[in-house]
């Protein structure tokens, strides 16, 4: 008998159907976040295909003992806990790597939005107020030639700045738990500053960091303080890292110019008080949303689901020593 598995929200026909090619399919066709119902919909399932929208944890994996493999079609895993699910021997994969330029393109796209201002003149010109010219009508603030300070330099980190520094003649300042290697450095034209000079120094300050309790709030009304009253914020990394109430009252008094937002506290949920600022750009999670990156996205997903149940080496397992053991 072929393995059991939950594709737990809809994705695109053909992924099923390279699924079905080697797996009973349950697929949420319908769409719904399964919530409280993960677990039911999961009896008698040996893997579970996943966006993230999907809480794993030891009492979802304590409710599913036939489970044994969670693979995320995303390249964030905050949502499973890693490390419950390796002491029950259940492999976890993202999918990393296959995301990193479209979502640095979204990210620039995103930065150059808010600097700009054109969500704000694009309701302007929607309400029907565009009567007459003005000097200062929405001006905002250059890419070229400002500094851009990126917080979080892994992949997409390093892909913004290349694209700042190679593309809009940017200097580049960036914090990281670790500094880069000095060849990378001289490629991106960066240099590594500490979290306060980075918040002091950056004209547009780029969030890349993954979630953590360490990073809980990392940007809260004491960080937005140090900032440049002209700086912008862009957060495409993840809900939580910014304190969304505190950046919500730092837009309103113009503690900082403006900000991009494309993940939130609690989404799909937002705080109320973000939509009730001018000089902010939101954006539904939508980084990684292009065609071709999602469908690598899902394919990384079922290469590491088919590896796993084929006695392969799944390409991008967090825990590839639940692999190890089991072979």
């Amino acid at each position: 008998m072929r393995p059991k598995i939950l594709v737990a929200r809809r994705v695109f026909p053909e992924i099923v159907a390279r699924l079905q090619q080697h797996f009973e399919v349950d697929h949420n066709e319908g769409d719904e976040v399964l919530g409280a119902g993960l677990a039911q919909r999961l009896q008698g399932c040996a893997a579970v295909f996943i966006t993230g929208s999907e809480r794993i944890d030891a009492a979802l994996l304590d409710a599913c003992p036939g489970l044994k493999a969670v693979c995320a079609m995303t390249v964030g895993y905050n949502n499973v806990d890693v490390a419950a699910c390796t002491a029950r021997g259940v492999l976890v994969s993202n999918a990393p790597d296959v995301l990193t330029e479209t979502t640095a393109d979204f990210g620039f796209a995103l930065m150059m939005a808010t600097a700009r201002r054109l969500a704000e003149s694009e309701h302007f010109l929607r309400r029907g107020e565009w009567n007459r010219w003005a000097i200062d009508m929405f001006a905002g603030s250059d890419i070229h030639g400002a500094t851009l300070g990126i917080l979080g330099m892994g992949r997409i980190g390093q892909a913004i700045a290349r694209r700042g520094h190679l593309g809009f003649g940017m200097p580049v300042i960036y914090h990281n738990r670790s500094r880069l290697a000095p060849g990378i450095e001289a490629e991106l034209g960066a240099r590594w500053v500490d979290k306060q000079t980075l918040l002091r120094e950056a004209d547009h300050l780029v969030l890349v960091l993954p979630y953590s309790p360490e990073s809980h709030h990392i940007i809260g009304a004491t960080e937005l303080a140090l900032m440049k009253p002209s700086a912008t914020l862009t957060n495409i990394a993840r809900g939580g890292i910014v304190d969304d109430a505190a950046l919500a009252v730092a837009l309103a008094q113009r503690t900082i110019a403006a900000a991009g937002l494309d993940v939130f506290e609690g989404e799909p949920q937002l705080n109320p008080a973000l939509l009730t600022v001018p000089n902010i750009v939101l954006t539904p999670h939508i980084a990684s949303a292009s065609i071709p990156t999602r469908h690598a996205m899902a394919n990384l997903a079922v290469d590491n689901l088919i590896a796993f149940f084929t006695g392969g080496k799944p390409p991008t397992a967090l825990n590839p020593e639940v692999h190890d053991r089991a072979t």
